[in-house]
């Protein structure tokens, strides 16, 4: 799946000239916890609830309440903001956000077009939601754990064909490959675990997890 099935497309943005407490309501407001920076169109920085809170009086300085609050409303977003933003295309792979936001240690990428237009903003719950509809985690039906400890060409055709031949259809598989041991996860329509669980190990596999989704 690329970038675009899962990023919020309705993006609130502010410009660099915005006073800090501005952006703090606007975050509040709309229950954002970044907000993307911009001019003329173009992204040129992302302001935070982490940059402000860092570029916040101490409350342990002796400044006032009315001198924090007096600072805060002189301090812009383009005094503070961060200008060397990673940022990503709408039709990249979810796989490449993920990457990116691991590698450069962020939680969110801003996505554009066009030489840095924003279109659009991905997070890390974002992909997280991806990765469980993908999984088909929520789906109603059976899922199933299998272990593979002599991982070989053709075992996954062979639980497919397992499966097929009892007529019990797939929605969803993934295969998992850890040191010592290999794991396919299998989601599929029918809820007769009992059944899908003796069909399996009645073939030599094991299976180490088994469970029925209502479904949401």
């Amino acid at each position: 799946m690329n970038v675009k099935n899962y990023m919020t497309s309705n993006v609130r943005t502010v410009s660099e000239e915005t006073k800090v407490l501005e952006a703090l309501d606007i975050m509040k407001e709309h229950n954002f916890h970044r907000l993307p920076v911009v001019r003329k169109g173009k992204m040129i920085g992302l302001i935070t609830e982490e940059i402000i809170q860092e570029n916040s009086p101490s409350t342990a300085t002796s400044l006032s309440i009315h001198e924090m609050n007096y600072l805060l409303t002189k301090t812009t977003v383009g005094d503070i903001m961060h200008k060397k933003v990673s940022t990503i295309g709408a039709d990249n792979l979810l796989e490449e956000a993920a990457d990116l936001m691991l590698k450069d240690e962020v939680g969110v990428l801003p996505v554009v077009e066009d030489s840095d237009k924003i279109i659009g903003i991905i997070t890390d719950k974002d992909l997280f939601r991806a990765f469980i509809d993908v999984m088909g985690y929520n789906n109603k039906g059976s899922r199933i754990v299998i272990d593979i400890k002599d991982d070989h060409s053709g075992i996954l055709k062979d639980i497919t064909n397992i499966l097929a031949d009892e007529h019990i259809s797939i929605n969803q598989i993934a295969v998992y490959r850890q040191n010592t041991i290999t794991q396919v996860v299998i989601q599929m329509d029918s809820s007769d675990i009992s059944k899908i669980k003796k069909i399996v190990t009645d073939k030599g596999y094991t299976v180490s997890s088994a469970t029925v989704k209502e479904g949401n």
